[in-house]
């Protein structure tokens, strides 16, 4: 069992971030937030959570407009997006303490490497979380279904990652630990590079057009099963014994996806709102893996460079053709 309070800094204190940190906090936990759209909402109304599990209110949470008035604490959530990422070491550092450990909660391949060079690996956790979840106005995150958090540590410390369950599941999360943190990782992709990369190529669409449409739903499939392919070879380098099962992979993700509803996933609301993607955290850094790899992957190859290109297009960092 856990015991005591434990001191928590959420770094990037968006959907993901509050609604974890919100369970965090409720359940009795020092949270501190790091915020900047939301700042002065929180301040005066509170942190409002609506879920199916519960909604709830942290009347008075501790907001912070910068890392350094968060000092340091016993953990650090690290869920800001991977376009921030350059950002997140002058973010962190502030709160990191000598005991201090950081799990970082955000999207996409060698984003916890990253961080075992700035702070060592010994410290550094990662997880991917498996929820439909959405900022609202100011103050207010949706959570529309699931929430399970599959965990990793980058030296696969089994000790150490049961210290972090626990903190996890002392504010209800569900947490799923995995073989190791590399298979985590290529997990959480087999559902963001199909679905993200789809609800960009076409033109801001939600999942249900997705797995309704035929010719979207196969297309789908065949990049997660390239996905499991470069898994597997990228597993089998690392020397782990570990693999993903295709079949199962496939039958899961659109179990799931297809009792969510129309769910809008966090790379069509960026792209609808002209936001920076993160297009090479989620398919570039596959992609590029998978060419190191030499496994062909034509699918998910198609959908980087579109997406890419829909990226620089919608921001208006390239020309398109004109209309006369």
């Amino acid at each position: 069992m856990l015991a005591g309070v434990t001191s928590i800094a959420i770094i990037g204190t968006g959907a993901v971030g509050g609604y974890y940190g919100g369970l965090l906090a409720r359940a009795g936990h020092d949270v501190r937030f790091l915020m900047r759209r939301d700042l002065e909402a929180v301040r005066e109304r509170g942190l409002d959570i609506r879920s199916p599990g519960g909604d709830f209110v942290l009347s008075r949470p501790a907001v912070f407009a910068a890392a350094e008035d968060i000092g340091a604490v016993d953990w650090v959530i690290c869920s800001l997006k991977a376009t921030a990422l350059s950002e997140a070491r002058a973010l962190v550092s502030p709160c990191v303490g000598p005991q201090t450990r950081i799990l970082v909660l955000m999207n996409g391949l060698g984003i916890e490497e990253q961080f075992g060079e700035w702070f060592g690996r010994s410290r550094v956790f990662g997880g991917m979380a498996f929820v439909c979840i959405n900022r609202g106005e100011p103050g207010v995150i949706h959570h529309l279904d699931y929430g399970r958090v599959s965990i990793g540590h980058l030296e696969d410390d089994a000790a150490q990652l049961r210290e972090l369950q626990l903190l996890l599941e002392s504010g209800g999360i569900e947490v799923a630990s995995s073989p190791n943190l590399r298979y985590a990782r290529w997990e959480k992709l087999c559902w963001n590079i199909p679905f993200n990369g789809l609800s960009v190529a076409g033109g801001g669409i939600g999942t249900r057009l997705i797995v309704e449409d035929e010719a979207l739903r196969q297309t789908a499939e065949q990049a997660m099963r390239e996905v499991v392919s470069v898994a597997n070879a990228d597993l089998a380098e690392l020397g782990s014994r570990s693999r993903l099962d295709v079949d199962e992979v496939v039958r899961w993700m659109f179990l799931q996806t297809d009792s969510m509803g129309d769910y809008r996933t966090s790379m069509a609301l960026d792209y609808v709102a002209g936001r920076p993607l993160e297009v090479e955290a989620i398919l570039g850094e596959a992609w590029r893996r998978a060419k190191q790899l030499g496994v062909p992957t034509p699918t998910l190859a198609a959908l980087y460079s579109l997406v890419r290109v829909a990226d620089l297009r919608r921001r208006g960092l390239i020309q398109t053709i004109p209309t006369e």
